[in-house]
């Protein structure tokens, strides 16, 4: 028996002729042939070939396909010179109608069984551990002398005739200040699957026990590591199982095919192509993917909208890089809830001030474009208006169809969690982030203020409920999107408010969201949260890690995308709209366009123009 000490130093052809000769006291190929390409191995019947591959095209992602043999060629010339698939893998594993059967070493007794079968060489994430351990980043398995872990997950793969099944990924742990350079060092090795499709809590992939893998080996995590999850070949695997074909191969997993080929040295040639790591959450842990260019645009918006026409010292509330990680928060949600209104006009009717709706509905526009649930909630009393301006916005063609409306009381102390959740249940919420964007926020003494400290607590319903209610919930985010604050959700920065902001000492918003927005309007936050969505959605890196590297990308969306961008044509009508309901001004109380709206069409015109 060989042992395993000088098996990585070996080059590909003598390892693959040692294997052959089964000579090899190991039980995978992680770690071998150090900077070679390793791959996993599918052979099906020849009359299953083209949906396979369709299949592989359609899932790159975990199965990037390397060479696809003819029927019956043991060989693969462009992979290797002198190799024959049927002896130079570890362990095989026999599939008969979509059971496994039994364990091999070598296929050549089936080699009649194989005159008729096709050979599928997909890539492996093997092939990129020298590249990660290079960026001085440690391979815990190798470290452990183990297989890698290798889990099924509750994501779909994009099905092909009778290939269809779940994602299967391999989890590596990384130390948390080493996350960005393992995406770096992974990201432009596509045909090893390329950069990580999860950082963070393995739940949010339907996997339960990480002690537990489906395939491989336990891998320990160490203090300070935090779990990634790359796409994984043994997809294939699960894609042969549920086809039920009445005979199949692969390799065992970890049991690779080792290639001739050298990994590439990519080197990375613009901020497009070059990945960001940011946290978004640390109930359930998450972190999101970006391209420098796309974050840089964003920073670019979340300078613009911090313009002070009203000269309120707001700079002194902006905490840098909120806008990125809300929209990136808001990129994975699900279903969202969005709150506005601010009943600043207490004499008028209607009270409510005609910043906040205009952003709101600039928002909800962009989730319905991105085919996520949206609803807004407001106060009992002001339901009819709202109804009426969301009809109006559908025949404007602000909104691609009306926003579901809803109001907030309490009843009990149950309340906010029985709305925001199914039967109450923290594990079912309704929705996964929460957005309120220029709406009266409670202060520390239980009371609604205006800027002019003047108490309007008998206007708001209690819609902050939701927003501390949200703070226990896992997995459910908020935002707080103002101008002064006294607005829900500014209670992140409440002590800058007290210091800086005029009559901040009364009128400072007590709660807190997860991210805080500040505009010089709040429309303005409205208007760069959904101009850094579709800049988020147009990022080939973010499109990707969304969709966990199965699928086609969804940039043939980008033109539904682009029409539900906020315009100032758009903006001009609705403020119109709210003119006519009887909506004013929140500085001068006028039935006219706020002053401090004036600002926002030079704004908004560089935002469309320089950064879309």
């Amino acid at each position: 028996m060989i042992l395993t000490g000088g098996l990585k130093s070996l080059l590909p052809h003598v390892l693959r002729r040692v294997i052959r000769c089964n000579r090899l006291s190991i039980s995978n190929t992680s770690g071998m042939a150090e900077g070679y390409k390793q791959a996993n191995i599918v052979i099906l019947h020849k009359s299953l070939a083209d949906d396979f591959e369709k299949f592989c095209h359609a899932n790159d992602g975990p199965l990037p396909l390397l060479y696809r043999s003819k029927p019956g060629d043991w060989k693969c010339p462009s992979l290797s010179s002198d190799s024959d698939i049927r002896t130079d893998c570890l362990q095989y594993r026999i599939y008969e109608h979509g059971a496994c059967t039994g364990l091999l070493k070598s296929l050549k007794e089936y080699s009649e069984e194989l005159k008729d079968m096709v050979t599928f060489y997909l890539g492996c994430s093997f092939s990129f551990e020298k590249a990660v351990q290079n960026s001085g980043i440690p391979i815990r398995n190798v470290e452990q002398k183990c297989n890698v872990s290798m889990y099924k997950t509750a994501v779909p793969c994009s099905s092909v005739s009778t290939f269809c099944c779940n994602l299967v990924v391999t989890m590596r742990p990384i130390p948390e200040s080493k996350l960005e350079a393992a995406v770096i060092a992974t990201s432009a090795l596509k045909e090893a699957h390329g950069a990580p499709i999860h950082m963070g809590d393995p739940g949010l992939l339907g996997i339960q026990d990480l002690s537990k893998p489906d395939y491989g080996d336990p891998v320990r995590l160490h203090p300070g590591d935090i779990p990634v999850f790359w796409a994984c070949g043994v997809t294939g695997v699960e894609a042969v199982i549920n086809c039920r074909a009445p005979l199949a191969f692969t390799h065992s997993p970890g049991c690779m095919f080792i290639t001739d080929l050298k990994n590439d040295n990519v080197t990375v040639r613009s901020s497009r192509d070059v990945p960001q790591v940011h946290c978004i959450s640390q109930d359930p842990l998450r972190y999101s993917v970006v391209s420098a260019e796309a974050a840089q645009k964003i920073k670019t918006l979340e300078t613009l909208i911090g313009i002070d026409p009203g000269e309120r010292g707001i700079i002194h509330l902006r905490r840098q890089d909120e806008l990125l990680k809300a929209c990136l928060s808001l990129s994975h949600a699900r279903s969202v809830l969005v709150t506005t209104g601010f009943p600043t006009h207490f004499t008028h009717e209607p009270p409510e001030e005609n910043d906040g709706p205009p952003g709101a509905l600039a928002i909800a526009a962009m989730l319905q474009a991105l085919e996520k649930e949206v609803a807004i909630v407001t106060d009992q009393r002001a339901m009819n208006l709202n109804k009426k301006i969301i009809e109006e916005a559908v025949q404007l063609g602000i909104l691609k169809r009306p926003v579901p409306l809803l109001s907030y009381q309490r009843e009990s102390a149950d309340s906010a969690l029985m709305f925001l959740c199914e039967n109450g249940n923290p594990e079912r919420p309704r929705f996964d982030h929460l957005i309120a964007i220029e709406r009266a926020g409670m202060a520390a003494d239980g009371n609604y203020y205006n800027a002019r400290k003047v108490n309007i607590k008998h206007l708001v319903d209690p819609i902050d409920d939701l927003f501390l209610a949200a703070q226990t919930i896992p997995g459910v985010a908020t935002t707080g999107v103002g101008d002064g604050g006294n607005e829900l959700g500014m209670g992140k920065v409440k002590d800058a408010v007290k210091k800086h902001i005029k009559n901040g000492d009364v009128i400072a918003c007590d709660v807190e969201a997860d991210f805080t927005v500040v505009a010089g309007v709040s429309n303005w936050g409205g208007y760069a949260i959904a101009c850094a969505l579709y800049i988020l959605s147009t990022c080939e890196i973010h499109d990707r890690y969304l969709r966990k590297a199965v699928g086609f990308p969804r940039l043939s969306k980008k033109m539904v995308w682009l029409s539900a961008l906020p315009s100032v044509t758009k903006e001009e009508k609705l403020l119109k709209t709210l003119v006519q309901h009887g909506v004013r001004s929140g500085k001068t109380a006028s039935l006219e366009m706020e002053v401090d709206e004036l600002p926002f069409y030079n704004t908004h015109s560089l935002m469309i123009e320089k950064l879309l």
